[in-house]
């Protein structure tokens, strides 16, 4: 709680006057900042730019939100049809981005972007709303506490802040490495849970080189600058694909770390990230060629591909190779004849014979397709 605390002075002052250590350099689309306050620029402070992984039609969620920078520039690529919630719980940052909603949403041309009050470990809690319900009931004594919990678990259960399943992409800037350890693993386990089967999570954020150690996590200078309660490099990964995400990567990484405290080296990066679709796992007679050029690889489902062999798939597996994140690296092959759907999932490195699948569609096979190939 006192590391909580410490975060949230830290951001009220960052609110107030700008905080150069509370951010380290990044190259932002400069074409998307043209709209922007400068105020709004100059008291944000994160270490990646998420903005860059939103596509149009979009519902974007930034945990964190901050002054508000990384949404209205993702309100920018959204489109007509996308918008973008922007959650933080404190509130003179949520102030700070609420002050030029009206003006942007002129810019923008409507008003696609809302903030909201909340703690990213628990998007089910609404904090405006408790603040409101603490104001007509007070807690006095033990019997109103239990009578707000009460209400506070009716309104989580009943009336989530963010919906289960209900965000294509779950963005972040040098957030999470501010919430107690012991509020990491729900914290990854409510992006989860809010993310549409098939939506996508991309996080910059502070990781370690190795395990942070105590007293560092103490220093609550240390933790409020998004230092100490960086996740290490390992660990980030592993907890993603713990809470069911698969694609896991890093796909930024800066060579040079943003600072080093006691030999360990703290450093941006950006984590991307899938959420597998719920569809049952059916085989119709797809299979997929690992190109190369590793002799084999595994995906987080267990999966193993060697390179060069035709691996059967079901139809959600083989939609996830070729048109997900691993698109390029993979030769799709659709049957002449589908088969008829089967319940089945083979086990790992399962052949699918090359005469089942003569005459059929190759997607990914070359460089120059025709768009009825859907090649890509």
């Amino acid at each position: 709680m006192e590391l909580e605390h410490s975060v949230l002075d830290r951001y009220s002052e960052g609110a107030d006057e700008v905080q150069p250590d509370l951010c380290c350099p990044v190259d932002y689309d400069a074409s998307l900042l043209k709209l922007l306050p400068q105020e709004i620029i100059d008291k944000d402070y994160g270490c990646g730019d998420p903005s860059r992984y939103v596509k149009e039609g979009d519902i974007v969620l930034d945990l964190g939100a901050g002054s508000g920078k990384i949404c209205y520039m993702a309100a920018q690529l959204v489109g007509d049809n996308g918008k973008v919630i922007g959650i933080d719980m404190n509130d003179d940052m949520l102030a700070l981005a609420r002050k030029y909603q009206t003006e942007m949403a002129e810019k923008l041309g409507g008003d696609k972007v809302t903030f909201v009050k909340g703690l990213i470990q628990d998007l089910t809690v609404d904090l405006d709303a408790v603040d409101a319900q603490l104001k007509q009931a007070p807690i006095s004594d033990a019997e109103s506490l239990i009578r707000q919990q009460q209400w506070q678990q009716k309104q989580s259960n009943e009336n989530p802040l963010i919906a289960n399943n209900s965000v294509d992409l779950v963005v972040s800037n040098c957030v999470l490495n501010l919430v107690e350890d012991s509020d990491k693993t729900k914290m990854i386990e409510e992006i989860f849970r809010v993310t549409k089967p098939g939506g996508r999570v991309a996080i910059s954020d502070i990781v370690s080189d190795e395990f942070v150690p105590q007293h560092l996590k103490d220093d609550s200078t240390l933790w409020s600058g998004c230092i100490s309660g960086a996740l290490q490099e390992q660990e980030m990964l592993d907890a993603f694909v713990k809470a069911g995400f698969v694609a896991v990567a890093y796909d930024k990484w800066e060579g040079e770390p943003w600072q080093v405290v006691e030999d360990i080296e703290f450093r941006s990066v950006t984590i991307t990230a899938t959420k597998p679709k719920a569809d049952p796992c059916l085989d119709v007679g797809h299979a997929v060629i690992y190109r190369g050029p590793y002799s084999e690889v595994y995906d987080d489902e267990g999966h193993v591909y060697p390179r060069g062999q035709r691996i059967a798939t079901c139809a959600r597996s083989f939609e996830l190779m070729t048109q997900g994140v691993y698109r390029d690296d993979f030769i799709g092959i659709t049957p002449k004849i589908l088969q008829e759907a089967k319940t089945w999932c083979a086990p790992a490195g399962t052949l699918r014979p090359a005469v089942e699948t003569k005459g059929g569609i190759h997607t990914g096979s070359s460089e120059s397709c025709s768009d009825e190939t859907d090649c890509c």
